[in-house]
């Protein structure tokens, strides 16, 4: 798994890694690598290196003092470096020094160069940028390449209340930050520069595309429908039977051996896919590994009933929508269930379960919420987190936002549904759905258009590229 870590972790790794090496050694590593990334965009973007020209946007602290160093290196390349220094009197005095030694400028404003380096705000900086910072960053017309985070944007959260770098590209040193995966769209494209940080076990981690494909669940050569995990889908109604189109395609789309139906959108369902069964009651449906109760089934007494039926089993559940909403009005419903329960709420619906909003710090309310409640969350948004009482949360980031649109969510409680009837750990079921979701919403937008994500997407589109997805995730590793 690819682990994301708070400040007050990577700071304590940083610590002791100034005790076992030489002093000035990690900004060395750190200037080196960060020197290499931006020769390397200067490559990329311009056709070559030297004669190229790099303006660095210099604040006090360790991250100004890699930019400087960085700097001295690429001079020594044949770039033309120059220094906006926000806090002179603060500025790294090694690194200002290793700057001038190698020709490089001290300059008041931006210049015109091919590249910016932010390096305004460390790790230890909070809070929106300073009206000079946020007056130069503004002016800005060229690619921004970040120093471990954009300058701005709060590490541990992701949060942004003001103005802020909106890099091309982050160059993140030693480990990765939750900003890295919470604030996406504002990092671009994240470069890790190892420097020899000893890190524990990261508390938030994404799991790798690779290991999702080898865990998904297929056939082996003796598994048969039952064994290969039965789906039960209570969705739909009269109002919204979309609903149950959806989620129980997304179920059957994700390998499931058998899909039972119970509700009252069967003749819709079965127009659509003719191989599953269904029934009108949960007593009815037959034997389920897992069920997935609420899309678009309603919230009025017999929806109530029929949530109660399924919350008394001992199976897992994924609750969503409208399950979620009488969850939320009576939390007695799953108060003390001991078999598996997902909840998979947006931020709407969060606030109807808690009484708040997921507010700035998503992975604090995330975690609370599954504490307080003993049940798995998994919290929709481009950067999904997952989390389970006394688990590392896991998070998902979408790298886009094209599964936001209606009926996107029945999709993916079906394929957590899936996962959960194949046996598969809750928070490993949902973290891997996330991801199929957001890779399947990725190719359905690309398949909208020959040169790439064009117009947005429907739901439908989802339950056709579910496969395809989970067939990608596959074919990681092999070869």
């Amino acid at each position: 798994m690819r682990g994301y870590y708070p400040v007050d972790e990577v700071r304590a790794a940083e610590s002791e890694l100034f005790g076992r090496v030489a002093a000035g050694v990690p900004m060395q590593r750190a200037a080196y690598g960060l020197a290499n990334v931006v020769a390397g965009e200067l490559r990329e973007r311009t056709g070559g290196v030297a004669g190229r020209s790099v303006t660095l946007l210099v604040g006090s602290g360790d991250n100004g003092g890699d930019a400087l160093w960085a700097g001295a290196m690429l001079r020594r390349r044949g770039v033309a470096v120059s220094a906006v220094l926000l806090s002179p009197e603060r500025a790294h005095a090694l690194g200002l020094a290793a700057l001038r030694r190698a020709g490089g400028r001290i300059r008041e404003d931006l210049g015109s160069p091919d590249l910016v380096v932010d390096g305004i705000v460390g790790i230890s900086g909070h809070g929106s940028l300073r009206p000079r910072a946020a007056e130069l960053v503004a002016a800005v017309d060229v690619p921004i390449i970040s120093v471990d985070l954009p300058s701005g944007v709060d590490p541990d959260t992701g949060a942004v209340d003001g103005p802020a770098v909106r890099a091309d590209v982050t160059v993140a040193f030693g480990a990765y930050k939750p900003v890295h995966a919470l604030a996406a769209p504002w990092c671009g494209r994240i470069e890790l520069v190892p420097i020899g940080l000893r890190l524990p076990e990261a508390e938030l981690a994404a799991l790798e595309p690779g290991s999702i494909g080898a865990q998904w669940p297929v056939p082996g050569p003796y598994d048969d429908k039952y064994t290969q995990g039965v789906t039960g889908i209570c969705a739909g109604s009269a109002t919204y039977p979309g609903a149950a189109v959806l989620c129980t395609g997304a179920a059957v789309a994700a390998t499931s051996g058998m899909v039972r139906y119970a509700g009252t959108g069967a003749a819709e369902v079965l127009a659509n896919f003719p191989e599953v069964i269904a029934a009108e009651t949960i007593s009815s449906t037959g034997r389920v590994q897992a069920w997935v109760a609420g899309p678009g089934a309603g919230t009025d007494d017999f929806a109530r009933e029929r949530l109660s039926e399924i919350l008394a089993t001992d199976l897992p559940v994924v609750l969503d929508a409208d399950a979620l909403t009488l969850v939320a009005a009576d939390p007695t419903l799953i108060a003390g269930r001991a078999a598996p329960t997902v909840l998979t709420p947006h931020a709407g619906e969060f606030a109807r379960l808690t009484g708040a909003d997921p507010g700035p710090d998503r992975v604090a309310s995330v975690r609370d919420l599954a504490e307080k409640w003993q049940v798995t969350v998994l919290l929709k948004g481009r950067a999904t987190l997952i989390a389970a009482p006394g688990r590392p949360t896991l998070i998902n980031e979408a790298g886009g936002s094209w599964a936001a649109t209606a009926g996107a969510g029945d999709v993916l409680s079906g394929v957590i549904g899936a996962l959960l009837a194949a046996g598969r750990d809750p928070s490993w079921a949902a973290a891997a759905a996330a991801r199929v979701h957001a890779l399947a919403a990725n190719l359905a937008a690309y398949a909208e258009s020959a040169s790439g994500p064009g117009a947005p997407i429907s739901a439908s589109p989802l339950l056709q590229h579910i496969r395809p997805a989970i067939q990608t995730l596959r074919s990681y590793g092999i070869g």
